[in-house]
């Protein structure tokens, strides 16, 4: 081999991903004890500045805090010890929060207490984050549930037509003194059933083709009846945009951005000219004083406003805010105001730091992830957190139109903080197989049996369904005379052998 060619073969070889170091259990034990050192003094803060003294039960609430921590932290140490340590220290201390917030709220509205529901179901969370790390062994295994996921994801965002609308929206449903959100879970399922359609479809979506236009078309006209049937602006889009991040990185082609950008923006303009839900909302983002004005009084927008203008630098203090006036979506949608009244310019923007680490280190752990499901799936459920923090702050800054959604982990709503529990051990498990060195035995390095294995591509790539991305067919032969089935000169399992070209 000439050292031209040695040069070039170099040049061609990938760079070999570096195994994570398994001491790092060690750097999130320790940054999650501070989490919930962090939780338990913001709990006194609160009690201090209602009553003058301590609560009582503090002790009892950061032990159960750290309890649970400590439970999903050995999970990972056990099962997952390549995992990035910086995910779940992130989500014990956003959990620690909201429930400190809900907890100073809850003292505003003693008749509608609804902290230690959220600890219950922070509670189920974690117990699904411990299920999810213990038994996935392999994300590839969510790959061949492909369809089911979309199936059931259509299901359960179909399923709150049936029940009575609730604050304007079909978002509930509420039996027997029980609700939940199915969107929230449905969220989950939807990135599963996107990243396994495109992982096998991204060639020909790469296309400019109207065959590749039409799961666009379809998921442009299925969000489009969740706005209409449900009037959740909110789930609607999240879902398409979901759809049109995933479609991106599958393909790289910018088109479908903006293709999905125009069709959202359509979307939008229509629905809200004929549903008075959609359209209020919108009223109320282009002028929030409306109200004020007509002496009606401050709406929930202009409410919002006047908590983060309290907050100023600093922040009033936990527990000294008025965002209560906010009214009946202070815990839910409007948590953040609480955050930017309490805690100041400062301590909002910690928090919103907290969420952009959380997404870094999905999107981180999607480069090194080593097959194009998990790529897409880290991707997608890292940009699930990411739209959904953008949505609810810009609708409660007055940046774009309110939407009913959920700040992860920190507003109310079971459904909600059980949904991102699994998110996040869905992210932990991502990056332990990504980090992992296949030296170690990582099971994500091998396809699963019933998935058509991959071909090499001379460029370079992998084409997934069991033909070569140049369009060979088994037992032909690739350009150059080198038989499809890799065989070498001096015989192979076909007796072929490579031709060489005479002078």
């Amino acid at each position: 081999m000439t050292t031209q060619a040695a040069r070039d073969r170099r040049t061609a070889e990938p760079t070999p991903v570096t195994a994570a170091p398994v001491g790092r259990r060690g750097v999130e034990l320790a940054l999650i004890l501070l989490a919930v050192f962090l939780s338990v003094c913001g709990y006194c803060a609160v009690g201090l500045a209602r009553t003058g003294h301590l609560p009582p039960d503090a002790v009892r609430h950061g032990a159960g805090l750290g309890v649970l921590a400590l439970l999903a932290h050995l999970a990972v140490r056990l099962r997952a010890p390549h995992a990035d340590p910086l995910p779940l220290p992130i989500a014990v201390l956003l959990n620690g929060l909201g429930l400190v917030l809900i907890h100073r709220l809850d003292l505003e509205t003693p008749g509608d207490r609804a902290a230690p529901a959220q600890l219950m179901w922070s509670t189920l969370g974690i117990g699904l984050f411990v299920a999810v790390v213990w038994l996935l062994r392999d994300h590839r295994v969510l790959r061949q549930a492909t369809k089911a996921c979309g199936i059931s994801a259509l299901v359960l965002l179909v399923l709150p037509v049936l029940f009575p609308a609730v604050n304007g929206a079909r978002i509930w449903i509420r039996l027997a003194g029980f609700s939940l959100q199915p969107a929230e879970f449905a969220k989950v399922l939807l990135v599963v059933f996107f990243a396994g359609h495109l992982a096998v479809h991204r060639e020909a979506l790469a296309e400019t083709g109207r065959r590749a236009l039409g799961p666009v078309v379809a998921t442009w006209l299925l969000s489009v009846g969740v706005l209409v049937l449900e009037r959740d602006l909110g789930t609607s889009l999240l879902f398409f945009t979901l759809f049109v991040i995933l479609l991106y990185v599958a393909t790289g082609r910018l088109a479908w951005i903006a293709l999905g950008l125009a069709l959202l923006s359509a979307a939008a303009v229509a629905v809200a000219r004929v549903e008075p839900h959609v359209r209020g909302r919108v009223a109320d983002w282009l002028d929030p004083f409306a109200s004020v004005e007509a002496g009606l009084g401050a709406g929930q927008i202009a409410q919002s406003l006047f908590a983060f203008s309290a907050g100023g630098l600093f922040g009033e203090g936990l527990g000294q805010g008025q965002s209560i006036l906010i009214g009946f979506a202070a815990k839910s949608d409007f948590i953040l105001a609480t955050a930017g009244e309490e805690l100041g310019l400062a301590g909002l923007s910690a928090v919103i730091v907290l969420y952009a680490l959380l997404v870094e280190r999905g999107y981180r752990a999607a480069q090194l992830t080593r097959d194009p499901f998990g790529r897409l799936l880290a991707v997608g459920l890292a940009s699930l957190i990411a739209v959904q923090v953008f949505v609810i702050a810009g609708g409660v800054t007055g940046l774009i139109p309110l939407t009913g959604m959920a700040m992860p982990f920190l507003a109310q709503g079971g459904s909600s903080v059980v949904t991102n529990w699994v998110i996040v051990a869905l992210l932990i498990r991502l990056g332990d197989a990504a980090n992992r060195d296949p030296a170690d035995g990582d099971t994500a390095e091998r396809e699963p049996a019933d998935v058509e294995p991959a071909y090499s591509d001379p460029a370079g790539g992998t084409r997934e369904g069991g033909e070569p991305a140049d369009g060979t067919r088994e037992g032909g032969t690739r350009g150059g005379g080198e038989p499809a089935d890799g065989a070498r000169g001096g015989g192979g399992p076909a007796g072929g052998r490579r031709a060489v070209a005479g002078p």
